[in-house]
């Protein structure tokens, strides 16, 4: 039965969920992972939740670790990753808690680490496939499950990663819809970049919990506004976490 991580974001890795949990610190070669690995069971499957942005959110979206933190996962033999995220929506059918299981993302970062590859070996270039970077059959289950528990959730959608930690300017935001994004956040790359490149499957869960600043008759974003909506819709994600994790063990 295959180990799962799970990399929680904005208050979406509660160790609570795990039996037997045990506390565990990993160094890399990439610096230290943003926190330390809570390793347990869910339903008999192992998993280790890491938080992206540190146990108190200390840590900005630019200064997340990425390639410390997959790294560690790697180490630690996981052979799947389960992304959680909050998201601002730029499509007028994804609602306020509503949750998405991204297919594709659009990396609109600037100043992260976004490759191991940083040099080639004689005869050894790497160059990733990302055409269809979230695992499909990790996506599956995650909306079946969703569906199971009457959870809005839309199966499919891009997401487009910015830097952060501010948010869009109203250009930039209806940028992005042109683009073909439908929703937007400051994790998923170069996360999930760094996990294909070691072979690690991977997929996300995201919350949407406002409308960016696209959208003319709503309140642009806040910080404020966006923990209101997590903290009333964030049992959803857990929940589907935790009903999802026993048949993802099982792939």
């Amino acid at each position: 039965m295959a180990k799962i991580a799970i990399i929680g974001g904005s208050g979406l890795e509660d160790p609570s969920i795990l039996k037997n949990a045990k506390s565990v610190q990993l160094h890399t070669p990439y610096g230290e992972p943003g926190s330390d690995f809570k390793i347990g069971e869910i339903s008999g499957v192992e998993v280790a939740i890491l938080s992206r942005h540190g146990r108190q959110h200390t840590i900005p979206p630019t200064q997340v670790n990425n390639r410390a933190n997959i790294w560690a996962i790697n180490e630690l033999g996981c052979s799947y990753i389960l992304a959680t995220t909050a998201c601002g929506s730029l499509r007028k059918e994804i609602k306020r808690g509503d949750l998405v299981i991204p297919g594709q993302f659009i990396d609109f970062t600037r100043h992260r680490a976004i490759t191991f590859f940083d040099k080639f070996e004689p005869g050894n270039l790497k160059h990733t496939p990302m055409a269809d970077p979230f695992n499909g059959k990790i996506r599956s289950v995650l909306i079946g499950k969703a569906q199971q528990l009457g959870l809005k959730c839309h199966p499919k959608g891009t997401v487009v990663t910015i830097e952060g930690p501010r948010f869009s300017t109203r250009a930039e935001s209806n940028m992005f819809r042109l683009w073909g994004a439908d929703i937007i956040n400051m994790s998923t790359a170069p996360e999930c970049i760094l996990a294909n490149e070691l072979g690690i499957k991977y997929a996300a869960i995201a919350m949407s919990t406002d409308y960016d600043c696209w959208k003319t008759d709503e309140t642009p974003v806040t910080w404020e506004e966006v923990l209101k909506v997590f903290n009333q819709n964030v049992d959803n994600v857990v929940n589907l976490l935790v009903k999802s994790i026993p048949d993802i063990g099982n792939l």
